[in-house]
């Protein structure tokens, strides 16, 4: 008799789809804990432009993977990978089972298919195209970049330095394009499964896709409103800050830095704003929509919650009946 794997639940969604609440509605009806899967929530004292849980919910409804490093400090996917297995292991532990909640796809990607074998960062190549890129910018870079890794460079953007540098230094260091090397590094799932739970992924997409950037627009205006550049001039006091690091390219906190460098006026910080947080919610909706194995919840049906609630209840079942 096979005995059925631990379980382990996905809500994911866009920004602004009403993941949190959800989430918090279904952990009083199942023997769920939250781990949260999403790269800006990682960051102490960045809250308001996160939209981070609030005290009281965060009391009620405890987030694992929240405020777990300071905004000077990096965290990457596998770093996420091995905590966020190390908290799927307690939770199942204590006789409860994981419901991981967030948008940010790469997480979920190297969660569950893993992470290629990459070299490790080399400081000196890094330095290099740093220097190169403020010589001649990163879009020059970009460029450089689709000459010989055209796959990894239409899936960035001209100016993500962060992603551009990695692919340039991983192409430096062992002469193969990043993309042929993630390939290439692809689990053998018939050896050792690399994510051996029994997994429902349950997305909160929008019926209507204008109703979705009202919300974003309303919710950055929330955030102006509730102080998120006096935010980021306070984290740029307390901790040495620069406008590339990954904390600070967060949506919202690179238009607030833009601002308060007095690049960009406060309008133009709220549309643009507005603007980079509906491309990345139409990013998640497209991966969303590339993904096998999703189970598609209307985010604005009032219903949502009673309808994520049945097909958890049927998977759960199915799983008993194993």
């Amino acid at each position: 008799m096979t005995l059925p794997r631990k379980k382990v639940a996905f809500l994911l969604g866009p920004t602004a789809s009403g993941k949190t609440a959800m989430a918090c509605a279904l952990r009083g009806r199942f023997a769920f804990e939250i781990v949260s899967v999403d790269s800006a929530l990682v960051y102490r004292e960045m809250n308001i432009g996160t939209a981070k849980p609030d005290a009281a919910t965060l009391a009620g409804h405890p987030h694992r993977l929240i405020d777990l490093i300071d905004p000077d400090q990096a965290y990457s996917a596998a770093d996420f990978r091995r905590d966020a297995m190390a908290a799927i292991d307690d939770i199942h532990a204590a006789g409860r089972m994981p419901l991981l909640v967030g948008g940010t796809m790469m997480y979920v990607k190297a969660l569950i298919e893993g992470l290629s074998k990459l070299p490790p960062a080399d400081p000196a190549i890094r330095a290099v195209i740093g220097a190169t890129a403020a010589m001649h910018g990163w879009p020059a870079l970009h460029a450089q970049l689709a000459a010989f890794d055209p796959p990894m460079a239409t899936r960035l953007s001209p100016n993500d330095s962060q992603r551009i540098q990695r692919a340039l230094e991983v192409h430096q260091i062992t002469g193969v394009a990043m993309s042929t090397l993630q390939t290439r590094a692809t689990p053998n799932l018939d050896t050792e499964p690399v994510f051996p739970f029994d997994t429902a992924i349950f997305a909160l997409t929008p019926s209507n896709r204008d109703v979705l950037h009202m919300r974003i627009a309303a919710r950055f205006d929330a955030m102006i409103d509730a102080g998120l550049v006096d935010e980021v001039a306070r984290l740029r006091t307390r901790y040495a800050l620069d406008a590339g690091m990954p904390s600070m390219r967060c949506v919202g906190y690179r238009q607030a830095w833009q601002y308060l460098d007095g690049d960009i006026s406060l309008d133009e910080m709220r549309l643009t704003g507005v603007s980079a947080t509906r491309q990345l919610a139409k990013r998640q909706l497209t991966w969303l929509r590339s993904t096998a194995g999703v189970t598609t919840i209307d985010c604005l049906d009032p219903a949502a919650g009673d309808q994520t609630a049945h097909h958890l209840q049927q998977w759960q079942k199915q799983g008993d009946a194993v």
